[in-house]
């Protein structure tokens, strides 16, 4: 009275997967996202390079400073971003004539404190200057 079950109607659980699919309680990426895992070692390094930095990195840092200079102005470079992004606003075009004047007093002032005594000014006023016509070319005088 024992009748065995059909292969059709009993789910088939190969590998994990029942006919094709994920069985409950099976994950489909046991190994976990590759991102994932790259962050946790990111986050994992850093808090013990923390860690270890709070124990002996003053010391260590001074002493690579003594011993290797190289070595410490090269840890230096790689702390500084290698892009900086500049960016131009109007620059004169967009100031104000205040700001202008503002600005001329303010390099004269440098001037003054950097130079001394040995800072010169000249006053002036521009005056406006007519510019002589084109000039005809040689090969048009000698036609005529």
């Amino acid at each position: 009275m024992h009748a065995k079950p059909n292969r059709d109607t009993v789910p088939q659980v190969i590998n994990g997967r029942i006919n094709g699919r994920f069985a409950p309680g099976y994950s489909g990426n046991p190994g976990g996202s590759p991102e994932a895992a790259r962050k946790a070692l990111n986050k994992d390094t850093i808090l013990e390079m923390h860690r270890a930095f709070k124990l002996g990195g003053r010391k260590a840092i001074e002493k690579v400073m003594r011993n290797q200079p190289a070595v410490f102005l090269k840890l230096l470079v790689l702390l500084v971003p290698r892009e900086m992004q500049v960016e131009h606003t109007g620059g004169v075009k967009a100031m104000s004539d205040e700001e202008i004047e503002q600005a001329i007093e303010m390099i004269k002032a440098m001037v003054d404190q950097k130079l001394g005594e040995k800072a010169k000014v000249v006053e002036g006023v521009a005056e406006p200057v007519s510019e002589p016509g084109p000039r005809r070319k040689a090969k048009r005088l000698a036609m005529r």
